[in-house]
Formats: C-alpha cells, sequence, structure tokens
C-alpha cells in the first residue's frame, strides 16, 4: 500500500538539492512511501534588499509560511536549514522529527576572480570589501582583520557567487548601493550543495570562526501530533545530528538570542561524550566571550544548558541586549 508525503521547502538551488536529499533517504528506508516536493518562495527569497529583522530575523522571512503550511496540514513536513531556524522562541504543535547527518560545518572564504588569499594576507585586509549578511561572520572576520570593510550581501548561495564574480553592486536596506565586494564568507556546506566547492579559497577552522548553531545539519519538522510522519521521518533521523541540534539550540534558548546576535556554538561528539564551544560577540568583533565545556553526550540539553549560563555569567547579555534593534 502506497503512502504519501508532502514536504515544503524553498526554491533555492540549495534548499531543493537538501530537500531531494530527504526525499532519497525516506524512499529508500521506506519503498512504499510518494514522496511530494513542494515549492515555497518565503519572503526572506522574494525580497533580497531588506534587513531580515523587517521581516521577524531568519524565522519570519525564510521559516514561517512553510510552517504554517505544515500546522493548517496542507504539508506533512518542512525541511529547514537548522541555523535558520529561530532557537529562542517556542513553535507550538512541531516538533523536528529528523535531522540528516551533519555536512560540514565551518564557513568559507569565497574570492572574486582575479583575488589570491595571498593579495587579503599581504593587506591584512586594507581595502577589501566583505560581503555578508551574518553578523556573527562580520564580527569574527573583523577579529581576523579589523581594517576589513564588511558590506550588506543577502541572497542564495549560487546567485551571491554569481553577483560577486559580475562585480554587481548590492542595494542596501535604506537605500543606496554598496560593493562590488571583493570576497564573501559563506557556509561550506552551502557551496558543496550548489557545486561551487571549487570557488572556496579558505576554510576557517572552528577556532578562528566558530560556526552558528546548527550550522550544516538539515532538519525535517513536521506536526508534533503527525505520528505517522514521525515515524517514517525517525527513520532517517542521525542520531549524532540531534543530539548536536538539542545541545547547540539549547544555547540560544537560554541566551534568547535573536538573528542579530553574533552568536556561535558548535558541539562535537567522541564516544560517550560531547564537548561543546559556544561564544557571543559584539558585532565589530572587539568584545569576545567564549565557553567550552564536555558532558555526557545523552545528555545533551543539560550541556547546552550549562554552556549558555556560563556565557551569561560572563556577560553575554548585555551583549546580546546592545545588539538588540530598539538600541
Amino acid at each position: 500500500m502506497t503512502s504519501s508525503m508532502r514536504i515544503g521547502t524553498r526554491k533555492s538551488v540549495m534548499a531543493l538539492a537538501q530537500t531531494e536529499e530527504i526525499a532519497r533517504q525516506l524512499v529508500a528506508a521506506a519503498s512504499e512511501l510518494d514522496v511530494e516536493i513542494v515549492k515555497f518562495e518565503p519572503v526572506g527569497d522574494r525580497d533580497q534588499t531588506s534587513n531580515l529583522l523587517t521581516h521577524g530575523g531568519k524565522g519570519g522571512a525564510f521559516v514561517g509560511e512553510i510552517r504554517d503550511a505544515v500546522r493548517a496540514g496542507r504539508l506533512h513536513a518542512a525541511m529547514h536549514s537548522l541555523k535558520d531556524m529561530p532557537g529562542n522562541e517556542d513553535t507550538p504543535g512541531l516538533v523536528i522529527g529528523a535531522t540528516l547527518m551533519r555536512d560540514p560545518p565551518t564557513d568559507a572564504l569565497v574570492l572574486r576572480a582575479g583575488l589570491t588569499l595571498e593579495d587579503l594576507k599581504r593587506t591584512r585586509g586594507e581595502g577589501f570589501k566583505i560581503g555578508t549578511n551574518a553578523v556573527r561572520r562580520a564580527a569574527y572576520i573583523r577579529r581576523l582583520f579589523p581594517a576589513i570593510e564588511v558590506i550588506h550581501y543577502r541572497g542564495a548561495a549560487d546567485s551571491r557567487v554569481r553577483k560577486l564574480d559580475s562585480r554587481e553592486m548590492q542595494r542596501l536596506p535604506g537605500g543606496g548601493e554598496v560593493g562590488p565586494a571583493d570576497a564573501l564568507i559563506m557556509a561550506r556546506s552551502g557551496l558543496e550543495r550548489v557545486g561551487l566547492a571549487d570557488r572556496i579559497a579558505y576554510d576557517f577552522s572552528p577556532l578562528e570562526m566558530l560556526p552558528a548553531a546548527g550550522q550544516g545539519i538539515v532538519a525535517v519538522e513536521c506536526a508534533v501530533n503527525d505520528w505517522q510522519t514521525r515515524r517514517y521521518l525517525a527513520m532517517i533521523d542521525d542520531a549524532a545530528a540531534h543530539l548536536s541540534c538539542d545541545a547547540e539550540r539549547e544555547v540560544l534558548w537560554v541566551l534568547n538570542g535573536h538573528c542579530n546576535s553574533p552568536v556561535a556554538a558548535y558541539s562535537t561528539i567522541s564516544g560517550t561524550q560531547m564537548a561543546m564551544t559556544a561564544s557571543v560577540l559584539d558585532e565589530s568583533g572587539g568584545h569576545f566571550i567564549e565557553v567550552t565545556r564536555t558532558g555526557p553526550a545523552d545528555r545533551p540539553r543539560e550541556l547546552g544548558r550549562a554552556v549558555g549560563l556560563d556565557l551569561l555569567d560572563k556577560g553575554a547579555g548585555a551583549v546580546i541586549d546592545r545588539s538588540r534593534p530598539e538600541h
């Protein structure tokens, strides 16, 4: 007997590649399952200029509309990049039913044609314009290259690289233009998904640029009481990725971070132990707080909570408050 599952996703090349991988794994695990991919163009993709805060942060910009379709019963499940899912708020009625095996979580540098890594090192960033919309990436690159100019840069992974190569100016949220960019900072996993890994000029280690919470993890969300869908999703759930998901998102919950907060959290598992490092920075990169802890891998939320509380004890709350839009 054939069963069906409708999975919602964004229209971008990367999102479709991630969702197609979910569908492939589901059919491999349950041959009777017929998976339909439903494409969305959420407001964050339709509006490539405005600051994401205009649309309620990443949650409102990329996740909200697809989540509403799951709640309304028009979809069985939704694909999200975990780092785009707000970690500081409840999601009534929904649950993460599966996480795929974690892709490389690190950030990478993409240079415009004609420039080399030696050019950047020689100038120490002086005269370089580097594009990103992530305040975490902006804060870390300013720590590494204080003289560099960070410019607002948005778009799907493949379109960002295209605009970099064509030296397009980038429209600013308040009007006007900036650019062109000399380089971009992007997730390695995203570049791999869209077939652009060969454009990576440099991989930042977690010591240089700590990943965002959940970076490299694909999450599948469904209704909490849809037990049939949850049963199917459990077949493709990667246990290690789910443990890291729970630990890193707990840090965001404790910190009450928002999408304008330079917060990073990254965990690794070795045997029965999990190690986690998390940090909070101001956007200039000048104020930097970092905490590392280890704990039992089967108690990830406890570890994430302890790390978050340690950060608060060191003054992270004040740094986050100063980064809120009203300040």
